[in-house]
């Protein structure tokens, strides 16, 4: 058994809250490499606490981490918290686990939307924040205009006086520096060590009272099972003791040793005979511990209070895959075993709701948006699953007798020679522009738009500006429900028969719209293998092979010329598919498809939608 005097040090709990790919994981890494934590030969990979492979393709953050860091004679557990407001459930549930939060703000492009969601759970939990002004090494940094602009968004946030008086730091995490003053010299991250120990308070370290701790965050370890991790409130606890678990509402649950303590050093768990009041540590004997949670000693029998979190405002319908290529490519296909995965997911992921619809092939499942829907069926068709997911649908609600849809907070930022197009596109979409701002040949606009308005949307800014629009969105309220919005502009060319695409027939139908299968493509009647050029569906032979005849054709009339099929990333498809399309998911393919497969029911079904 590992021991460590940890449990007599000072300690700072802090958590790094920022908006997406504003350089949090990347000042982490700093961190931990210039507090001593890797060996000065260590092979380390860049973000090293962006673990999983979906965090690492997209460059995000997904899930909140733990570490530690020793700096001089105190303790530092960070957080690395999630950056886009889809997993804003990883953010809100960890802050109860600080005591103060460092702000990292993009030197150039200031405070984004979830720069502001962030905050303000920050806020009302009355922390008093660091600001750090990260890339102020960038060509285009502002740090000046960006503090100002940082100040301005406390104040809209109603801070106090005390949050608002709060320090700042500049920094380029990547070179490994922070500084106070910007004409400082550009040495190292020291300046950023002794702010959090000056100016977060240490947690209350109450030892004389009953053992306490609520659950945070929830892990799993194939030996131990299922590991709980949060902050220890109040006394103190030791390997072997007895203990309580409590439910949010009250209920005793159940009554069990704590097998195993972990506290965090670094990049690792190391385990420990005791935990004291105001560290944060990890804790197996439980498996059916979960998030909001309160361990207390048998002694004191209350549950910790846990304030709940944000509630979803779009679902999808994950249904078992029963297409005519259905359980040819994944392991796991029945309705139990998708229905496990997904109970399996809530047990950690406190932002997803799971609801059995009267289908047992069907289920519903919400959540905060289109990103975090579509990281859950890409983590579960990496793992080997197959299914068939529907269009999201926005949440409504009835607030006095009146509908209420979620409206989100949309930035957009586009060269002015593009702005018009966006502009129209949104105010099509219901959207209402709040602000307009001119930053170089830059146009920063600011809408509130319906979330089932910017269903979509993405897709088509990247067309209408090139490529070269970036857009940030984020939640805001729920609304008056805004009227209709036109859906899809295009309609889908559909396989009249199940077959393998070829050359022959692909160049024949050209002129009918763009493709998303390529020759040698295998497809099915009423899979949906291109975008039609006009509104309607069109259905298409896309297996239609050449006659044969006895005739030598030229070389000429050999060669087959066809445009390059649109490939579409998860996310798109998702976006693209109508209310009455599904996209079939599996480990190796994605296809879209209509609900039903047949033409003539496709056309009953909207005789019946017509009169209904």
């Amino acid at each position: 058994m590992v021991s460590t005097n940890f449990m007599t040090q000072d300690i700072r709990n802090i958590a790094i809250i920022a908006h997406v790919d504003h350089g949090k994981t990347t000042l982490v890494d700093q961190m931990l490499r210039q507090s001593g934590t890797f060996r000065e030969n260590q092979q380390v990979d860049e973000r090293v606490m962006d673990s999983g492979d979906l965090e690492k393709e997209k460059g995000i953050t997904i899930s909140s981490k733990n570490t530690a860091v020793l700096w001089k004679d105190t303790k530092i557990n960070i957080v690395d918290t999630p950056g886009h407001a889809d997993f804003g459930g990883e953010v809100e549930r960890i802050l109860k686990m600080v005591n103060g939060v460092i702000l990292l703000v993009d030197a150039a492009e200031g405070p984004l939307p979830q720069t502001k969601f962030v905050l303000r759970k920050s806020l009302a939990l009355g922390y008093q924040p660091i600001v750090l002004i990260n890339k102020i090494d960038r060509q285009d940094a502002r740090p000046d205009a960006v503090l100002n602009m940082v100040f301005d968004l406390f104040v809209s946030l109603d801070a106090s006086d005390e949050q608002l008086d709060f320090p700042v730091l500049y920094a380029a995490a990547i070179d490994g520096y922070a500084k106070t003053e910007l004409e400082d010299e550009n040495v190292d991250m020291a300046p950023l060590f002794n702010k959090i120990v000056d100016h977060i308070p240490p947690p209350e370290q109450i030892t004389d009272a009953p053992f306490k701790m609520l659950v945070s965050s929830v892990d799993w370890n194939d030996y131990v099972g299922r590991i709980a991790i949060g902050r220890v409130e109040q006394g103190t606890i030791k390997t072997n003791q007895e203990i309580v678990l409590m439910d949010r509402k009250g209920n005793q649950k159940i009554k069990a040793k704590a097998t195993k303590l972990y506290t965090f050093n670094g990049l690792n768990r190391e385990p420990i005979e005791e935990a004291q009041a105001g560290d944060i540590f990890a804790m197996a004997g439980y498996d059916a511990v979960e998030i909001g949670d309160t361990l207390t000693h048998v002694s004191d029998p209350t549950p910790i209070e846990y304030f709940d979190i944000d509630q979803p405002t779009m679902a999808m319908y994950f249904r078992v895959n029963n297409s005519p290529f259905a359980g040819l490519e994944g392991d796991y296909v029945t309705s139990n075993q998708i229905k496990d995965r997904l109970n399996k997911e809530i047990r950690t992921n406190v932002s997803i709701q799971v609801e059995q619809t009267d289908n047992p092939d069907i289920f519903r499942i919400a959540g905060r948006g289109e990103l975090q829907l579509a990281i859950l069926i890409e983590t579960m068709r990496r793992e080997g699953y197959e299914f068939a997911v529907s269009r999201p649908e926005v949440l409504y609600r009835e607030i006095d007798g009146q509908t209420h849809e979620p409206f989100e907070e949309v930035v957009v930022d586009v060269h002015a020679d593009y702005s018009n197009k966006v502009i129209d596109n949104l105010q099509k979409r219901k959207g209402i522009m709040t602000s307009m701002v001119q930053e170089g040949d830059n146009h920063r606009v600011e809408f509130k738009v319906p979330s089932r308005g910017l269903i979509g949307f993405r897709g088509e800014m990247l067309t209408e500006t090139r490529g070269t629009g970036i857009m940030h969105q984020q939640f805001d309220s729920y609304e008056p429900y805004a009227g209709d919005i036109p859906g899809r502009t295009r309609g889908a060319l559909i396989s009249l028969e199940k077959g393998d695409v070829t050359p022959y027939a692909l160049e024949g139908l050209q002129d009918r719209g763009q493709f998303i299968v390529e020759p040698g493509d295998p497809v099915y009647t009423g899979q949906v293998v291109g975008i039609n050029n006009r509104a309607d569906d069109l259905v298409v032979n896309v297996v239609k092979k050449k006659n044969l005849t006895n005739h030598r054709a030229t070389q000429t009339s050999d060669s087959v010329k066809i445009s390059q099929a649109k490939k579409m990333s998860l996310e798109q498809c998702i976006e693209f598919i109508d209310t009455d399309e599904l996209l079939e998911v599996t480990p190796k393919s994605l296809r879209i498809r209509k609900t039903y497969l047949d033409h003539n029911e496709r056309k009953r079904a909207e005789k019946t939608k017509e009169f209904a």
